[in-house]
C-alpha cells in the first residue's frame, strides 16, 4: 500500500514542480504583488506560480503541494546534505518543514493587510529518518485563528503512515504595515 501511495505523492509532486518552474521562482513577494489579497490568495497564487516562493524550499528540498482555509501541505526528500554526523536527518531540517506547514496554515486565514510571525515553535522528533525514506509530508492545521495569536499543529509522516514529528506554533498576528495604503497629496 505504501508503494502506491509514495507513487501517488511522487505524481503530485513532479506536477507541483513543473507548475512552480513556469512561474516566477524562489524570492520575496514585492508589496505591489500582494495589495488587496488575503493569505489564502496569496498562497494560491504562489502554487499557481504567480507570486514567488520561499527560496528555503529550494535549499531544503521541500515544497508547498497544497493549501485550503486553515491547511497547509508540504512534501520534503531528505537527502545526504540533511544528515547529521550520526547519518540521521537533522533535528533542524524537521523543524524547518514543519515550520513551513504551520506558518503557512496561518497564513491562509490571514485577512488583507494582517500577517503573522512564529513566536513559538515545539517540535518533537519522535522517530528518526534513514536512508529508506524517499519522501515525507508535513500537513499543518490551525488550532485557533484571533485578531492578535494564532496556534497551529503540525505531522511529519511517511507514506506508509509512520509518524516522524509533531510540532504546534504560536504565532503573533498584526496589522501589516506598507506603503501602499498611503495617499499622496
Amino acid at each position: 500500500m505504501s508503494t502506491d501511495l509514495l507513487a501517488s505523492w511522487l505524481a503530485q509532486e513532479t506536477s507541483v514542480k513543473a507548475r512552480l518552474e513556469r512561474g516566477v521562482g524562489p524570492g520575496v513577494a514585492r508589496p505591489e504583488q500582494v495589495a488587496g489579497l488575503n493569505g489564502l490568495q496569496q498562497m494560491q497564487a504562489m502554487l499557481n506560480g504567480d507570486l514567488p516562493y520561499a527560496s528555503i524550499a529550494r535549499t531544503l528540498d521541500f515544497l508547498l503541494l497544497e493549501v485550503s482555509p486553515g491547511q497547509a501541505l508540504f512534501q520534503g526528500t531528505p537527502g545526504a546534505a540533511h544528515l547529521n554526523p550520526m547519518g540521521t536527518v537533522h533535528g533542524g531540517w524537521y523543524a524547518t518543514l514543519l515550520d513551513s506547514a504551520l506558518g503557512c496554515a496561518v497564513h491562509t486565514l490571514m485577512p488583507v493587510g494582517r500577517a503573522y510571525t512564529t513566536a513559538e515553535l515545539s517540535v518533537n522528533v519522535v522517530r528518526s529518518i534513514g536512508p529508506k525514506v524517499l519522501r515525507v509530508r508535513a500537513t499543518g492545521t490551525v488550532v485557533h485563528c484571533g485578531k492578535q495569536l494564532a496556534t497551529a499543529e503540525a505531522r511529519l509522516v511517511g507514506p506508509d503512515g509512520t509518524l516522524y514529528a509533531h510540532a504546534t506554533t504560536t504565532c503573533l498576528v498584526f496589522e501589516l504595515k506598507t506603503g501602499l495604503n498611503k495617499t499622496t497629496t
